[in-house]
């Protein structure tokens, strides 16, 4: 199947939303501008696990996070299936040389769909911070040495999700957030005993993980739907720094330096259905914050610069074509074009951020599920499926599959790590290796 339409408007010039890109990095989960892409060249459409491979480095244990590029070293988050210990790892960009591999906590996971490793770690190029679905939180410097670590299930109380904590850390201009939106109340025994449980949107000092603030984050969603599982995501428009926050059947903008609540918007639960959770994290146009409600709903941008409480006229537009949904991808913002991956029906829509229209909607013509957010780079966009078939689609006015190339092994069957970019190469990560490839 492949459906397009005529292409509506030339790409618009992206507004400067964050922090300019920091050269060849990666240094988050979504990349060096928060969205995915990165403005790397040279990157290869043509490889498999021996060509054009530049090293493979063995992994002990499975993970969903992403690996994270500053300079000469790559870090990456891992479980150890054999000691069953969460895992802080460093090999070096250039040979695959592994320069570390420290023991975090014990632990591995606490069902089969996922693992406390599913977090991935952030640096600001001198310190990289690791965080965990146990709570744990620590930070490194570049030689492996320890400079600071905590717990926040024992700072401030027991996680309550019906799976796995799975948020990643965000580090920008000087502060590490974190955000936890989980239950008010226990689940399968998980959570608070002494009272009701709160989410919360935290900053710490990252240079001491001392507490700068923390801001209950409250939410009138009922039961699972009161969790996520996404990742603050922060943007700069107009003088001002937010940091956006989707979950709880809503999206909330927030003061970057206080943390205290600027605007809130959320009608897609209007009958408060109690499995709703959300897994993707907001992304940011010039034309407005984009939040995917979960189970086949709509996409929806709200407008920025607002304040208070929205209603729908805050919205700049709703997605109306059923296939352009995510319930687990976090969309692609690149080169002026959103590309939301619908992981169920395993389409891909290039939309446009004015009017949330299609220009096209690709078939993958993939088997496998996919829960692996889109990477924008060269031109391409790149993400993997749960069997690690590795996709690469042009980013142009047409849709293209470019390649379908197999890179995970036999045994794996839920890989969900996104493809990261730098210095003209791509990691990807695997159950059990992670790849190097380039030119």
């Amino acid at each position: 199947m492949k459906r397009s339409t005529k292409l509506l408007s030339l790409a618009c010039l992206s507004a400067l939303l964050t922090t300019a890109a920091r050269g060849e990095n990666w240094p988050h989960w979504r990349g060096p501008n928060f969205n995915g892409s990165a403005a790397e060249k040279g990157l290869p459409d043509i490889f498999s696990k021996t060509d054009n491979v530049k090293w493979m480095a063995e992994l002990p244990g499975p993970s969903a996070a992403t690996p994270i590029i500053w300079g000469d070293a790559v870090f990456i988050s891992s479980t150890d299936e054999k000691t069953k210990t969460l895992r802080a790892m460093a090999f070096d960009r250039k040979s695959g040389k592994q320069l570390w591999n420290n023991e975090v906590a014990p632990g591995f996971g606490r069902d089969d769909s996922s693992n406390f490793a599913s977090p991935s770690p952030t640096t600001d190029g001198a310190v990289v911070y690791f965080l965990y679905g146990t709570g744990e939180l620590a930070a490194f410097d570049f030689k492996g040495t320890p400079v600071w670590t905590r717990n926040l299930e024992k700072d401030y109380g027991p996680f309550a999700y019906q799976w796995t904590y799975g948020a990643s850390p965000t580090l920008f201009e000087g502060k590490l957030y974190v955000q936890v939106l989980n239950r008010d109340e226990p689940v399968h025994g998980r959570g608070r005993k002494d009272g009701r449980g709160e989410s919360y949107l935290l900053a710490l000092d990252p240079k001491t993980g001392t507490e700068l603030w923390r801001n209950i984050r409250p939410s009138d969603a009922a039961a699972e739907s009161q969790e996520a599982y996404s990742t603050p995501i922060p943007f700069t428009q107009g003088g001002l720094t937010e940091i956006l926050i989707s979950g709880g059947d809503c999206l909330t903008g927030h003061d970057a330096k206080t943390g205290k609540e600027l605007w809130r918007w959320g009608s897609w639960n209007p009958t408060k259905i109690g499995h709703w959770r959300l897994v993707p994290s907001p992304v940011v146009s010039e034309h407005g914050a984009l939040v995917c409600a979960p189970k086949g709903s709509p996409i929806f941008t709200v407008k920025h610069g607002l304040k208070g409480k929205l209603d729908d006229s805050a919205l700049a537009w709703t997605s109306s074509d059923r296939d352009v949904s995510s319930d687990v991808c976090t969309p692609l913002y690149y080169q002026g074009r959103l590309y939301v991956l619908n992981g169920e029906k395993k389409l891909l829509a290039r939309v446009d951020p004015a009017t949330g229209k299609p220009d096209w909607i690709g078939d993958l013509v993939a088997r496998p599920k996919i829960e692996c957010s889109p990477t924008g780079a060269d031109g391409k966009i790149y993400f993997q499926n749960f069997k690690g078939e590795v996709m690469i689609v042009a980013a142009d006015k047409e849709f293209k599959l470019l390649r379908t190339i197999p890179m995970g092994d036999p045994t794996d069957d839920r890989l969900r790590a996104a493809i990261s970019v730098a210095a003209g190469n791509l990691f990807i990560r695997t159950g059990t290796k992670l790849y190097c490839i380039g030119k």
